[in-house]
C-alpha cells in the first residue's frame, strides 16, 4: 500500500533524514555517529507513541483490548505499559546488535552498554542531528495527530502497532549499516541507507497496512 501524495509532515521528515547525509558528506561528521542517530531513532518513535497513547488515555481513559477473537475494555495505561515492554524489547535487541556489529562499544562494558547508557554516546554532532529527527517526527507522526482531533477515535491497539512496520525496516537497515561501518563503508552506505528509509517511511502507509490488520481482527472478534 503506497501513498498517493506527500504531507508537510512527510517534507519535515525528508529533510530530517538527510541532515546526517549532509554533515557526513560535507560538513566531516562521523558516519558511525550518524548510525547511532539512527539506532535511537528508534527511542524517538516508541517515546512519541508513548505520547499519543497517554493523550488518549487522559480523553477516554480505556478502549478496546482484542486477543485471540476476544475483546475486552482495558485502561490506556495497560496499552502504554505493555508498548513499553514490547517495544522496549524490540529497541534492545536492534541497538545491543547494532553497538556490538559497529563495534562502538567500549571493551568490559557489556552487550546492553549502549542501550541503558545511549546518554554517554551524545556529542554536538548527534544532538544536532537528534533534535532534526525529533522535530521530523513530530511535524509528521504527533502534531497531526493532535489537530487532526484523531486522539478522540484512535483505537488505542492501532498506536500501538504502527510504530512495527518502519521499525523491522529501520532494524535491518541499521545492522546491515553496522557491517558497512565495520569495513570502513559507512560514507557511501548512509546515503543508499537515507535514501531507502526515506522511501519507505514516505511512500509506503504503514499506518493504512496496520489499520487494514485492525479491521480483520475487530470482523474476527465479532464472530465469537
Amino acid at each position: 500500500m503506497f501513498k498517493k501524495k506527500l504531507t508537510q509532515g512527510d517534507i519535515f521528515l525528508i529533510i530530517a533524514n538527510l541532515v546526517p547525509v549532509y554533515g557526513v558528506w560535507f560538513e566531516g561528521w562521523s558516519a558511525v555517529e550518524a548510525f547511532i542517530v539512527y539506532a535511537l531513532e528508534t527511542m524517538i518513535i516508541g517515546i512519541i507513541t508513548i505520547m499519543k497513547m497517554l493523550l488518549v488515555t487522559f480523553f477516554r481513559g480505556k478502549d478496546t483490548w482484542y486477543n485471540e477473537g476476544s475483546s475486552q475494555q482495558v485502561s490506556g495505561l495497560f496499552f502504554s505499559f505493555f508498548f513499553i515492554l514490547h517495544f522496549g524489547l524490540f529497541a534492545l535487541v536492534q541497538t545491543t546488535i547494532f553497538s556490538q556489529a559497529a563495534d562502538i562499544t567500549a571493551p568490559g562494558k557489556g552487550m546492553m552498554h549502549f542501550f541503558f547508557h545511549w546518554y554517554e554516546y551524545i556529542n554536538k554532532d548527534i544532538g544536532i542531528m537528534l533534535i532534526a529527527l525529533g522535530v521530523g517526527h513530530l511535524a509528521k507522526n504527533f502534531m497531526p495527530f493532535i489537530l487532526s482531533g484523531q486522539y478522540k477515535t484512535a483505537p488505542m491497539m492501532l498506536l500501538m502497532f504502527q510504530p512495527y512496520g518502519r521499525i523491522f525496516i529501520q532494524q535491518f537497515t541499521v545492522i546491515l549499516g553496522s557491517m558497512f561501518l565495520s569495513f570502513g563503508f559507512g560514507k557511501g552506505f548512509i546515503l543508499v541507507f537515507a535514501l531507502a528509509k526515506i522511501f519507505f517511511e514516505i511512500a509506503v502507509d504503514f499506518g493504512g497496512i496496520i489499520e487494514q490488520s485492525m479491521t480483520k481482527l475487530k470482523k474476527d472478534s465479532g464472530k465469537q
